[in-house]
């Protein structure tokens, strides 16, 4: 598997790039096709695309700040290669920080409800996450490890212990070892996966997260959405939905950044925040003052009180001048 779809002399059109620029394509159509954002009043397809753009860019950003933190000594020798983005390298959870810091940027500048924004941004997410994830496949990177690991030293976290044993076994020790799932993936030697684990089956986990992503994708959007909670609820749904998965895809991921100075990976630290503050933001955002009038009712209710008010003032008037009337008729009474 080559990380590109074709080489012309020096260039080459990536997977990895053009996956980033499907998501972007596919963000913005279903960000159009939100009809609940519609209602609370995102109708401005230019809006959305400048909304798009604005927090794709500084998702990036995030994405690859974070990366080359906990990565840093990889860069030391060639610190130009932190800008090398198209090689892999980036982060999601620090691309949801970074993300989120542009929605708020742009909500603040545009005057938009921020949680009105990022309600609608997490549908495209999530489907521009599964989409991602075929990019690190080409790239050979964020694999799992290798298939015939026992699933009680998966899950128990305790691979590289495990596996500098397996490597000091003798050929027929290891041999014992037999495949627990056969669609494990053989990556090139010029890849990351390949030149850690040359010539073996691995666990695909960027296409766990990818599909696990879509499955995710499938539930936020045509179930959650149309519940049409308070602004906001949605949002954290997704970081405990991302949460869960992330959590489960990096048991079977060989490469994980690690808290520094310890083995703790840093997803699980990150996800168990995520889970707890998206619970207090849905406890928060769903009480009933932080409900969001839908445009159309907000209509109907100003269109309401208009006609009342003017159903007041044509009384009024018509008192007023009935009154005339009648002290018209009394003064000529007066008069005769």
């Amino acid at each position: 598997m080559k990380p590109y779809l074709f080489k012309i002399g020096e260039f080459e059109l990536r997977i990895y790039s053009l996956m980033y620029i499907l998501a972007f394509l596919c963000g913005i159509f279903i960000g159009l096709s939100d009809d609940v954002a519609e209602k609370r009043g995102i109708t401005d397809r230019k809006i959305i695309e400048d909304f798009a753009f604005s927090t794709i860019l500084a998702g990036l950003i995030g994405a690859r700040i974070y990366y080359v933190i906990f990565r840093f000594s990889d860069y030391v020798g060639n610190p130009l290669s932190i800008f090398y983005v198209w090689q892999g390298g980036l982060a999601i959870h620090g691309g949801i920080i970074g993300g989120f810091i542009g929605a708020y940027l742009f909500a603040k500048k545009r005057k938009i409800n921020l949680w009105v924004l990022t309600d609608m941004a997490v549908g495209a997410l999530l489907f521009g996450q599964f989409l991602g994830r075929f990019g690190n496949l080409a790239n050979g990177e964020i694999h799992g490890v290798p298939t015939f690991t026992p699933l009680s030293v998966i899950f128990s976290g305790r691979f590289n212990e495990w596996w500098a044993q397996y490597q000091a076994m003798g050929a027929d020790m290891q041999a014992k070892f037999k495949e627990v799932v056969p669609w494990g993936i053989t990556f090139p030697l010029d890849t990351p996966a390949g030149s850690e684990f040359p010539n073996l089956p691995l666990h695909p986990a960027m296409l766990y997260e990818g599909f696990l992503n879509l499955i995710g994708f499938i539930i936020l959007w045509f179930y959650f959405r149309k519940k049409e909670k308070n602004p906001g609820v949605l949002t954290m749904i997704y970081l405990i939905m991302y949460a869960f998965i992330r959590m489960f895809v990096s048991t079977f991921r060989a490469e994980d950044l690690r808290f520094p100075g310890t083995s703790i990976r840093m997803p699980y630290l990150i996800s168990i925040v995520m889970i707890i503050g998206a619970i207090i933001g849905i406890i928060y955002f769903s009480k009933p003052e932080r409900k969001f009038v839908p445009i159309e009712e907000t209509k109907t209710k100003s269109s309401s009180n208009e006609n009342e008010e003017t159903k007041k003032v044509d009384l009024n008037s018509e008192q007023i001048s009935e009154n005339d009337t009648t002290k018209d008729s009394d003064e000529k009474e007066i008069k005769t």
